[in-house]
C-alpha cells in the first residue's frame, strides 16, 4: 500500500474531485491537490528499516467557505489512521477567487 493509494480510496467518497501534483482539468468550485512530500525509513542499528514513513499535503480550494469539507476531510483522515501533522490556511487567492487550506499528513506502512 501506499499513501496515494490510501487518499484514493479515503477522498472518493467525499465526493470532492481531486488529482495528484497538479488540478489538470477546468477546476470546479471546490477541489484537492494530493502533493507527495516524503517517503523515509527511520535508521536502525541493523540497517533493516522497521517501518516505511510517507508523507502528503492535502491542498484544498474553495470558491466560498471551506469549513465544511475541512472538517469532512479531517474526520476522515483521522478514522483512517493519518497523522495529521500541519493544519492551517493559506490565504485567499485574488487571481482565482479560491480560499486554499493545507493539511499535511503522515501515514506508517510496513517496509517494502
Amino acid at each position: 500500500m501506499s499513501i496515494l493509494e490510501d487518499l484514493n480510496a479515503l477522498l472518493t467518497p467525499i465526493g470532492i474531485p481531486f488529482e495528484t501534483g497538479v488540478f489538470s482539468d477546468t477546476a470546479p468550485d471546490k477541489y484537492i491537490v494530493i502533493i507527495p512530500l516524503v517517503d523515509t525509513f527511520e535508521l536502525h542499528a541493523d540497517n533493516a528499516p522497521g517501518y516505511d514513513i510517507q508523507e502528503a499535503r492535502l491542498s484544498l480550494y474553495c470558491k466560498g467557505s471551506y469549513t465544511k469539507e475541512k472538517n469532512a476531510i479531517v474526520r476522515s483522515l483521522l478514522k483512517a489512521d493519518f497523522t495529521i501533522t500541519d493544519r492551517k490556511y493559506i490565504g485567499y487567492e485574488n487571481e482565482t477567487g479560491y480560499f486554499h487550506y493545507c493539511i499535511d499528513i503522515m501515514k506508517i506502512y510496513e517496509p517494502l
